[in-house]
């Protein structure tokens, strides 16, 4: 329970555009429930959950999800028209044609990289099937089917023009917020080195981690937006190179006892620069040193002073005219690499098909036509991994049980006192924000909130008049139960897809990226391709803690097997990021202090890094085979390196001494330890 709360706590904390997007959310949501309930536009609910999806962080994804959107539902409805025109009369033909196309749309929600497309057709072509079943009437399944694309594609445009109008977020204003909140701490930091505090509060790994991706990410979205010539990104990833640099530069600060007064004027200077960083980011103009910072001496001073300072100068001197562009998204490809030769695209297609038939086939032989929600159920918990459907699949469940209790209570205590929609805007605003604010959070606990809002829609908002049949409420959560126990049945016996053996290629490439920050061959004057080289480092750490924490999740019979996996993936996981931070904090150091150091002792950093550099990829390379054989490296006999740093800056003595405990610590993972999947599931971008 405790563990629960302490999950409950950490999800639902704000920060920063959090308050934004459900603002967003939840005026949408109210303009589309007074325009369905003043014009009749029926589907509500479907209205409402397409609100949750389309609105995101930023513009250009709330956007690009919006075109996705409208181009899905109009594949959707019209092979929907077309498969009901052709096979209306001829119920197993129309079964057979339905099946093939939800299995071409499943495929394709796999290889291409707009699955969402695919996913709405999918969902409409099956749901569509529960019409023809229930009435004879072919013209009025048409029209229900039509106003399906209505209730789609207006909350759509009305959605865009909120987020557009109301709050707006544009990623480059993200990305500029983000830069000088960190700049705010970077100054506090400074602030309490000047003013002789006794504790420089530091940041810890997830900080550093979670501060470098989100930057990466925001910076990604901002090339994205189209608006920005190639000189203004350059500068833009030189900013943010700059702000990352200065952010972990700071969080090594460490009180000072000696020197103290000529540290503190320098630290007073260097907090007077980023002010004028912080001030030229939000005034988004060239940023340019003042005097005072140029001419701090860096004699004696600590590294991460001289590495801020570094920073700062070498900002102040950036070119927006070099050749070398700073930042290119990378284009990925708009179908997978391996989609005609990887066979678990297929086995993925047959499995989900199955497992929407047996639901199918249970719903129409039971006559209870309450129930269809078991058949989409088991397309939505359809992941790449069993981690990720089991995931969905939690997060459906409870978020569809808070949502009935939510709409059950309101019926029996709430609906007979309203009488007017201003009365029904105050009951169901509050809910609605609710399910936006969790819709809103990562994704470890946002589908709960869509799911929320969409089960409470389905009880409360369905219909034009009031409704006190409470067995609507009951039908829904039996469907969604039996969809998920029999989704997760057929994914865990037919082609179990887990993540283990890829979590390791995963892991494998986060250090390899870590090895080649660590490399110290390169020019400290191209600072660009160690920024680069930072970036990719923790976003590969990013994607292996995501991966971790859906392999954890990974149903299984085999009893022990995956705590087994979890527990190493786990160790290593912990491991890679210190060894990523130490080496991070190296890197710094060693440009701050490199014109300070005689040739024999860089000559002695430099061979020290070879080593580790070598030691960290041989372990990759033993993590990355079919059956591991990583086994922990051996750097005894490289600490005779460390000898040649004697009277020499302590702190830079102390961050390779920090880089050796963390290769050192890299636990052995051999196949005799574990029992790992065989065969290597697809690396696939839809997860």
């Amino acid at each position: 329970m405790n563990q629960l709360l302490l999950f409950l706590r950490d999800e639902l904390t704000p920060f920063p555009g959090r308050l934004n997007v459900a603002l967003r959310c939840i005026a949408s949501a109210v303009v589309v429930i007074v325009a369905s309930m003043t014009l009749q536009v029926p589907y509500l609910a479907v209205s409402l959950i397409v609100v949750f999806y389309v609105t995101q962080s930023n513009v250009v994804i709330t956007r690009m999800i919006g075109m996705l959107f409208l181009a899905g539902t109009t594949l959707a409805i019209g092979c929907t028209v077309l498969l009901l025109k052709w096979t209306f009369d001829y119920p197993l033909l129309r079964i057979v044609f339905a099946s093939i196309i939800f299995f071409c749309c499943v495929y394709a929600m796999r290889v291409f990289q707009f699955g969402v497309v695919f996913f709405i057709a999918a969902l409409v072509v099956i749901y569509a099937q529960s019409f023809v079943d229930v009435t004879s009437n072919a013209e009025g399944i048409v029209r229900a089917t039509l106003w399906v694309w209505v209730a789609v594609c207006y909350p759509i445009a009305l959605t865009l023009v909120v987020n557009s109008l109301v709050l707006p977020l544009e990623p480059r204003q993200q990305l500029r917020r983000m830069m000088v909140s960190q700049l705010v701490t970077v100054r506090k930091r400074l602030s309490a080195l000047h003013e002789g505090a006794s504790e420089v509060f530091s940041a810890g790994m997830f900080d550093v981690q979670a501060s470098v991706t989100s930057l990466q990410k925001l910076l990604r979205f901002t090339a994205m937006r189209g608006k920005q010539n190639p000189l203004a990104e350059a500068r833009d990833l030189a900013t943010v190179t700059a702000v990352s640099n200065l952010y972990l530069a700071a969080s090594n600060l460490h009180p000072i006892s000696d020197r103290a007064g000529q540290i503190a004027m320098d630290a007073k200077s260097l907090g007077d620069g980023c002010a004028t960083l912080a001030d030229s980011i939000e005034k988004d103009v060239p940023f340019s040193l003042s005097p005072a910072a140029c001419e701090t001496s860096v004699a004696d001073m600590p590294w991460p002073l001289v590495a801020i300072r570094g920073s700062l100068r070498e900002l102040d001197a950036f070119a927006v005219a070099q050749a070398d562009a700073m930042h290119v998204p990378p284009n990925q490809p708009v179908l997978a690499a391996d989609a005609f030769s990887n066979p678990v695209y297929v086995q993925f297609s047959l499995k989900t098909l199955l497992a929407v038939l047996v639901c199918y086939v249970f719903y129409n032989a039971a006559g209870w036509q309450g129930v269809h929600t078991v058949m989409l159920t088991c397309l939505i918990v359809a992941q790449p991994s069993l981690g990720a459907s089991g995931r969905r699949s939690i997060l459906r469940f409870w978020g569809a049980v808070v949502g009935s209790l939510l709409a059950l209570l309101v019926v029996v205590f709430v609906l007979p006192r309203i009488d007017g929609i201003a009365a029904l805007l105050i009951v169901v605003a509050p809910i609605l924000f609710a399910g936006a604010w969790i819709a809103a959070g990562s994704e470890r606990i946002s589908y709960a909130g869509a799911q929320l809002m969409f089960t409470f829609s389905l009880a409360f908002l369905d219909q034009f008049a009031p409704t006190y049949d409470l067995t609507g409420i009951r039908d829904r959560m039996v469907g969604i139960f039996l969809g998920v126990a029999v989704a997760t049945f057929v994914q865990m016996n037919i082609w179990p897809e887990g993540e283990a053996a890829l979590l390791r290629r995963k892991l494998s490439a986060s250090l390899a990226a870590t090895a080649k920050l660590l490399a110290m061959g390169q020019s400290t004057q191209n600072q660009t391709v160690i920024g680069k080289q930072r970036m990719a480092a923790w976003a590969a750490l990013s994607d292996c803690e995501g991966m971790l924490l859906r392999v954890a999740l990974e149903p299984t019979w085999r009893e022990g097997e995956e705590e087994r996996v979890t527990l190493f993936a786990n160790s290593v996981f912990v491991a890679a990021r210190e060894l990523l931070l130490a080496a991070d904090s190296l890197r710094i150091a060693f440009d701050a202090t490199e014109t300070r150091l005689s040739a024999h002792v860089e000559e002695h950093i430099r061979i020290f890094a070879s080593g580790a550099v070598s030691a960290i990829e041989a372990y990759s390379t033993g993590l990355s085979t079919l059956q591991p054989s990583a086994r922990t490296p051996d750097l005894v006999g490289r600490e005779v390196t460390l000898d040649g740093l004697a009277g020499h800056d302590a702190r830079l003595i102390g961050q390779i001494n920090r880089v050796l405990l963390a290769v050192s610590s890299l636990p052995e993972w051999l196949a005799k330890d574990t029992s790992l999947p065989l065969t290597l599931p697809a690396d696939t971008r839809h997860e």
